[in-house]
């Protein structure tokens, strides 16, 4: 299984936010030296001091109810069913998210300045796949710089050239003119090494991922807020970032064109949108996450008079990032729990970017070690005993979870000894007790039925055995543990950590993905959605879960109408095709002009 990694660098080691201030002091982190160290006993997660849970609503079933919480104590059992439903989000509490979504966009929508911005990106189209040229892609996002040549050969199919070049401290923290310079020089030396010619007298369009915010007031103009990621540069702040690139294209020469400044999500929907021939929504579930789709003119209220006269009348779409990872900032409806309560206050923004801190993989392995923790502080897991690495801050990454929850693979169920299994599911002693009883003449039927229920518990007790040991491997060899410190229990706790949090992540990205749907009216309309991201490419069973909020939000022949879909390179296929759909606008308002 890979690892889960953050989908703007490509590394399997994924952004890690340092704390402010940690309940677990350093000092009871720097005395658990060796991996059998019992954990102090000032429990790790403190219940909020104000009262800003929602409670979630009491359900029949549990969407995360898993078997592995059977043969368990009953105190034990008790415990981690009062946890579950702290977690729970059945159709009537999804629907309350929903509706509160739906009212936030149009809050965006009608206004500047909210949480969820719901920013216009200007671009008024998206592929359908037909289309056909080269296009120039420029993708700045952290430690390199990549160039890519994006070929679109029609018939929903692309090819891709792309080099990738360091962006060093000096440029980072140096005079916006050399970083932008080299940006030039990088464009240059990708071009002359593919021998393609950007000083003759055809203009190459570019396309410009610039992963920073910024204020977009036209698909080619964009102003920078502020820095991130370790850049500082000088003089760029306040500045048109496309405007920096362009000059920086004109001092060496090149006949480049910098006409689409682009947002890595509105690079996933029309990289999908040319790969399907259609995309109403993409999506990043990844470490971050975030939407961008195809919203009617008309509904965007916040569109100044001037704006939309030089949009002119016959455009009607037009692409919104949503910025939906600051959704329920205020905690309207997000069931916090104690555990994100004690993520939050100690990331290193407070109170903000809420929605991606529930969902995303930069957070999912941090809740779940908050949760563990809980258990091992109260006696229900590894005897009370932690290791460095469980008590360290992120010391549990999302890909963990993952690894745990990958379904053991073949090798390890073939090891297992069927004779030794104690039954994580009870024998159906009842079958064949006297309370039934079968006619006094061979039922063959009713032989076959006995027959199956017991091959299908003897496979229900070899799958859970072989998931236990992978389990134990898995927190013997990442998290530190001595193989005499985690039982059988312990491993089953675990596994129904992961699912647990996983499962309330994937359920409230269903909610994202219904209040577009919703907000769009296309509920029950055959739709495509572009996805991309560690967790829903990598993470067992992320879409399943996903899908299976939807059926409860649209209905199970809704959610079957929709496709979803793996967007290719959004940060570098779409930032051509964003330029390729600057081209089409210019060339559209040229044929109008009289």
């Amino acid at each position: 299984m890979p690892a889960l990694s953050n989908p703007a660098s490509g590394s399997a080691t994924p952004l890690r936010p340092s704390p402010l201030h940690s309940t677990v002091s350093a000092d009871d982190m720097a005395d658990n030296k060796d991996n059998a160290q019992p954990v102090p006993t000032a429990n790790a997660v403190q219940p909020p001091a104000v009262a800003t849970q929602v409670p979630a609503p009491a359900m029949e079933k549990s969407p995360t109810a898993d078997p592995v919480l059977h043969g368990l104590p009953e105190a034990t059992q008790k415990e981690l069913e009062r946890i579950e439903k702290m977690f729970e989000l059945d159709a009537a509490y999804l629907r309350r998210i929903v509706d509160q979504f739906v009212a936030d966009f149009r809050k965006g929508l009608s206004k500047y300045g909210e949480p969820m911005a719901m920013i216009p990106t200007y671009v008024t189209g998206v592929p359908d796949g037909s289309e056909t040229g080269t296009f120039l892609a420029l993708d700045l996002g952290g430690t390199n710089l990549r160039v890519c040549e994006v070929t679109l050969q029609g018939n929903n199919k692309f090819t891709l050239r792309q080099q990738k070049y360091k962006v060093s401290t000096e440029l980072k923290t140096g005079e916006a003119k050399a970083l932008f310079d080299y940006m030039a020089d990088s464009v240059d030396h990708f071009l002359t090494d593919r021998a393609i010619d950007a000083e003759n007298e055809e203009t190459l369009h570019l396309g410009f991922t610039f992963s920073f915010p910024v204020e977009q007031s036209a698909l080619d103009k964009g102003l920078l807020l502020t820095w991130t990621k370790g850049f500082s540069a000088k003089n760029a702040v306040g500045n048109d970032v496309v405007k920096l690139l362009q000059d920086a294209f004109d001092r060496k020469h090149l006949h480049v064109k910098c006409t689409a400044l682009v947002n890595d999500t509105v690079g996933t929907l029309m990289s999908r949108a040319y790969l399907s021939g259609s995309c109403l929504l993409g999506a990043i579930f990844g470490t971050g996450t975030n939407g961008a789709y195809v919203e009617d003119v008309n509904e965007i209220k916040k569109l100044s008079p001037e704006i939309r006269k030089e949009l002119g009348p016959n455009v009607n779409k037009m692409i919104i990032n949503g910025e939906w990872g600051a959704f329920d900032n205020a905690r309207n409806v997000l069931p916090v729990t104690m555990f994100d309560n004690k993520l939050d206050r100690e990331s290193i923004n407070p109170r903000f970017q809420l929605f991606e801190k529930f969902i995303s993989g930069m957070y999912q392995g941090e809740i779940c070690r908050n949760l563990l923790l809980y258990l091992v502080d109260n006696g229900y897991l590894f005897n009370g005993y932690s290791t460095a690495q469980l008590n360290s801050h992120y010391g549990l990454d999302t890909s963990v979870m993952s690894d745990i929850e990958t379904p053991a693979p073949d090798s390890i169920a073939e090891s297992i000894d069927p004779t030794k299994l104690v039954p994580a599911v009870p024998l159906a002693t009842s079958l064949t007790s006297t309370s039934v009883k079968p006619d006094p003449q061979p039922d063959h039927e009713w032989s076959r039925k006995v027959d199956e229920c017991r091959d299908a518990i003897h496979a229900a007790n070899m799958n859970s055995s072989a998931q236990s040991i992978q389990t134990r491997k898995v927190l013997i060899e990442q998290m530190g543990f001595q193989p005499s410190q985690v039982s059988d229990e312990d491993t089953e706790i675990v596994l129904w950590a992961c699912r647990t949090v996983a499962t309330r992540a994937a359920r409230l990205s269903g909610c994202a993905v219904a209040a577009v749907m919703e907000q769009t009216k296309n509920v029950g309309n055959a739709l495509d959605v572009g996805v991309d991201g560690s967790m829903v490419q990598f993470y067992p069973g992320f879409e399943d879960r996903l899908r299976a909020a939807l059926r409860d939000l649209v209905g199970a022949d809704a959610e079957k109408k929709v496709t979803i879909g793996m967007a290719k390179d959004g940060s570098g296929v779409g930032a051509a095709l964003g330029a390729l759909m600057a081209k089409k606008q210019a060339d559209g308002k040229a044929a109008a002009q009289p």
